[in-house]
């Protein structure tokens, strides 16, 4: 069982149970259509367009990273629980393709789970980041059958800057400058422009991110807060201060709704023009190595740098690293202490409040343009 704390309290009381929630994706090449259906059902968007946007996942065999990523993942979790000393059982459901979410927490109602904290591959504030999930659980919950008691589940917050997110990152960013020409040490590396990216999303989405009372724009601010701490431990760590900036990939959806800029294609080929002499991409808004890291930064901006004659390199995510692995321990128990009224310590780096636990009703209004 957990670690005690008392006779009868362990650090993860009231939960009995983890639930890892993602996005999903397909995995092989007749899967495709139907998934890229569950993801845009209800908007109309004809068969033959998704036929034309799944030709990404074709490149790739069909398949999607993003499942065995999450099968490593939720591995991790259930070894660093394990190593703690922390007897919780780990589930793990997705969004759009399976195991569906809602399959997941029926199965967790037969086996008896009450209560458990939920942890989203995703961590910023927003109605497709945040808030979106928290409606899937809900939907979840609903749809268990008559004659079950289905469990209550608890959002873990978001975690954009955890130290367990962050450090991994700003790893990736000085070993990545290292692979550079020259090295580490050399002009290219100590002059060359970070660039951290991020899923865009209409600017509408943003302006409604975060709770009302405080502005909104939360999604845009909190990547910006989180590219200057990394940006700041680099130079730190390397003894060179660098320009930085955020940019965007995998823009959807109609041409005449704004979505949040640059693109990434567009900002290198401004920075070539400017005679940036290279560019290390931070994947700063993915938890990992999914579609939009294989192919928005891997295939189609390497593609874009190396017609530029752009040096370039792309930083890894968090992935399974064992600080994010740890990461996600903290911040169960960390809401676990919360819930028992307790005032635990919230780990976070930067100058913004780590986010709360309940999201109030005005955050992240499900409004897309």
């Amino acid at each position: 069982m957990a670690t005690s704390e008392t006779s009868t309290t362990t650090v993860t009381d009231p939960y009995d149970a983890l639930l890892l929630v993602s996005f999903g994706g397909p995995e092989k090449p007749e899967d495709v259509v139907p998934f890229l259906e569950n993801v845009t059902r209800g908007r109309g968007i004809p068969r033959e367009r998704l036929e034309q946007v799944g030709e990404h996942y074709f490149l790739f065999g069909g398949k999607s990273p993003i499942n065995d990523q999450n099968r490593a993942l939720k591995a991790a979790i259930e070894a660093d629980l394990a190593a703690a000393g922390i007897d919780l059982p780990v589930y793990w459901g997705n969004r759009n393709w399976g195991p569906y979410l809602n399959d997941v927490v029926e199965q967790m109602a037969r086996d008896g789970v009450r209560r458990a904290a939920c942890v989203a591959t995703s961590a910023y504030s927003s109605w497709s980041s945040c808030r979106q999930y928290l409606t899937n659980l809900d939907d979840a919950v609903a749809a268990v059958p008559e004659g079950l008691q289905a469990p209550v589940l608890d959002k873990l917050r978001a975690y954009y800057d955890h130290p367990g997110f962050v450090e991994p990152a700003v790893d990736a960013t000085v070993a990545s400058l290292g692979e550079l020409p020259g090295g580490l040490s050399g002009e290219i590396a100590r002059a060359a422009r970070l660039v951290f990216v991020t899923h865009s999303i209409p600017t509408a989405m943003n302006d409604e991110s975060g709770p009302v009372e405080s502005g909104g724009g939360a999604y845009l601010a909190q990547h910006l807060e989180i590219a200057a701490v990394v940006a700041e431990a680099v130079a730190a760590r390397t003894g060179a201060a660098r320009e930085h900036e955020l940019v965007f990939c995998s823009r959807s959806g109609s041409p005449h709704t704004p979505w949040l800029e640059p693109d990434v294609n567009d900002r290198l080929e401004e920075l070539a023009a400017e005679g940036c002499p290279g560019v290390v991409m931070i994947p700063i808004g993915f938890v990992s190595d999914h579609m939009e890291v294989v192919y928005d930064l891997d295939t189609e901006a390497m593609a874009t740098a190396e017609r530029l004659g752009l040096p370039a390199r792309r930083a890894a995510t968090a992935g399974t690293d064992p600080r994010f692995v740890a990461a996600i321990r903290d911040l169960l128990v960390e809401r676990a202490a919360a819930e028992r009224g307790e005032e635990p310590e919230r780990a976070s780096l930067g100058s913004r409040a780590p986010v709360c636990d309940r999201c109030p009703a005005g955050c992240c209004l499900p409004r897309n343009g």
